[in-house]
């Protein structure tokens, strides 16, 4: 469909559905990239999983997800290291050119947050030069500073920039979601500086008022406070030409037929990221 070149679909998006069924519903919906799950993709086999892809002529947008680098002790760390490995031999396997990192939380009992982030640090540095040899591009996922304490001391762009610009462009990138950065005074200015380090831009929106699990707070785009006509034209102002990926946890929607998710996905994006210069 004519405004759908660049939409992928996060599986998280459709949460209930297997790998098969998510991407006959691409297919179905003229969606043409998927960005897959770990978990998901153990369930199918990630041979399975690439010749599904494969057969129905999709692209894979991205491989969800590395990271969670804040362990501590050397038993931890090895043990990182080697899932994350695992992870970007998948995405290669797969087709993905981009693995998600999502850099991890405070370990259990710990409040040393600069250590935390100063571990991220390290453990990119081990990992870089093997996404090099993979053909896979690690993208720091800058998340909301609410999930500081849990999900990911890597709260900004301005953050994972920072991380992500010590390495190749070619081996370590950032994403941009909006509803981790939207709020961010600085962002229009990071965006620029990231230029090609742009390696994944998901979208959704803020809506209110948050549930009782923050992570769940999601919506359609559309939906809620986000100025996703400014952001996305900012985001390819940069230069970034890639997919688009609609990443949604909720689970209203979660409960949502998929076939009707698609159908609000691809008219929402239509309508608030397709007609203008950077969109489809």
């Amino acid at each position: 469909m004519s405004g759908l070149e660049r939409l992928s679909l996060n599986q998280i998006t459709t949460k209930r559905w297997s790998i098969a069924e998510a991407v006959q519903g691409c297919v179905d919906a003229g969606v043409p990239a998927i960005g897959l799950w770990r978990d998901k993709v153990a369930e199918t086999g990630v041979a399975e999983a690439a010749k599904l892809v494969r057969d129905a002529g999709l692209a894979v947008s991205s491989l969800c997800r590395g990271g969670f680098l804040t362990v501590e002790g050397p038993v931890a760390h090895r043990a990182a290291l080697v899932e994350n490995f695992r992870a970007l031999e998948e995405a290669a396997e797969l087709g993905a050119d981009t693995l998600v990192m999502v850099v991890g939380g405070l370990p259990e009992g710990s409040r040393d947050l600069a250590g935390a982030r100063a571990r991220v640090a390290d453990l990119i540095a081990e990992l870089a030069p093997h996404a090099g040899d993979a053909g896979v591009r690690m993208a720091i996922e800058p998340l909301h500073p609410m999930f500081c304490a849990d999900r990911a001391v890597v709260s900004t762009l301005g953050q994972a920039l920072d991380l992500a610009e010590q390495h190749p462009v070619e081996q370590v990138g950032v994403v941009v979601d909006s509803y981790h950065v939207w709020w961010d005074p600085d962002l229009p200015r990071q965006i620029e500086r990231a230029g090609p380090r742009i390696a994944s831009y998901q979208v959704c929106d803020w809506t209110l008022p948050l549930p009782a699990d923050a992570l769940l707070g999601r919506g359609h785009v559309g939906d809620g406070h986000i100025d996703f006509r400014t952001l996305t034209d900012q985001v390819a102002a940069a230069g970034y030409t890639g997919w688009i990926e609609v990443e949604i946890f909720n689970e209203q929607i979660w409960d949502t037929p998929g076939e009707q998710t698609l159908k609000t996905v691809t008219e929402r994006h239509l309508a608030h990221l397709g007609s203008r210069p950077g969109g489809t």
